[in-house]
């Protein structure tokens, strides 16, 4: 698979330094990237000691693609590479020392407008991070029926015009590309909403992507399987970026009967790298560690 120079690595990693002091990394040992996305932190990993492995996941086939290049050097005696869902991942009996998970969408996938991801340019209503897969954006925007469109903008994207949302997008239906669709849900609420610091369409596209890619159900899956997979001791370290994702990992490392949590609040991005990296600021790290 080709790879676009200009685009493989142009992805900031959020929270690099809190994550791998809170992962205590330790010379031998074997690490899960469960979220690989362009390799940052796992190249911060494998740089934190001589025998150190990594095996990274990710259900995008362009960040494997892009990882083999960026990390070169360490592919593949020091890195494993696995392509699809870490709620599908089997360890065949290998346990971390630490595992870590990055739940962002990472900028590449954001910033190039043919992923659907975004509604800055025109683009197909896609929005699958595994591109293997049949169901997209336009398909539940086309052919859901309106009280399904309503709940699903209301409990992935917290919105609070999602029926009126709705029925102007079946009332306007079909949609091919991410601005039609924008302008359908800007036209749908009051001019005070339309005009405000965030887009109206934001809350929409971050639920059509939730369930396109089935997001929440497959971190509740990981993170009831991953603390099995840790050595005694062993760190799980998880960054989430909006309150659903946090909610569930805050309650998953609360509840497990594997775990102690570390952070009781989470760790949040430092105002220089929120400066630096302005799509940061709504990360959140949580720690926990397995129970000897």
């Amino acid at each position: 698979m080709q790879v676009q120079n200009n685009n493989s690595f142009n992805h900031i990693s959020v929270l690099s330094n809190e994550l791998i002091t809170g992962l205590n990394i330790s010379s031998p040992g074997h690490y899960l990237d469960a979220t690989l996305g362009r390799g940052g932190h796992s190249e911060l990993i494998l740089a934190a000691g001589e025998d150190i492995k990594v095996t990274g996941i990710d259900l995008d086939q362009e960040a494997i693609a892009a990882v083999k290049i960026r990390l070169a050097q360490y592919f593949p005696e020091k890195l494993t590479l696995w392509h699809g869902n870490f709620a599908d991942y089997q360890p065949q009996g290998q346990l971390f020392e630490g595992i870590i998970a990055d739940l962002g969408v990472s900028s590449p996938q954001f910033d190039v407008a043919e992923r659907g991801f975004s509604f800055r340019a025109t683009a197909p209503l896609d929005m699958r991070m595994d591109r293997t897969q049949s169901l997209t954006a336009a398909d539940i925007i086309n052919y859901e029926k309106e009280v399904s469109l309503a709940d699903i903008f209301y409990k992935y994207g917290e919105e609070r015009f999602s029926r009126r949302i709705a029925r102007n997008i079946v009332q306007k239906r079909p949609f091919y590309t991410t601005t039609e669709l924008a302008n359908a849900i800007a036209s749908s609420v009051p001019s005070k909403y339309r005009y405000g610091k965030i887009h109206p369409a934001t809350r929409v596209f971050q639920a059509l992507r939730i369930v396109v890619n089935q997001e929440l159900e497959s971190l509740e899956t990981f993170l009831e399987k991953a603390p099995h997979w840790l050595t005694s001791g062993g760190i799980i370290g998880i960054i989430s970026f909006h309150s659903l994702e946090d909610r569930i990992v805050k309650h998953g490392f609360r509840n497990h009967d594997l775990l102690e949590v570390i952070t009781k609040k989470p760790i949040i991005p430092q105002i220089e790298e929120q400066k630096a990296n302005p799509r940061c600021r709504s990360a959140k790290l949580r720690l926990a560690q397995k129970k000897s």
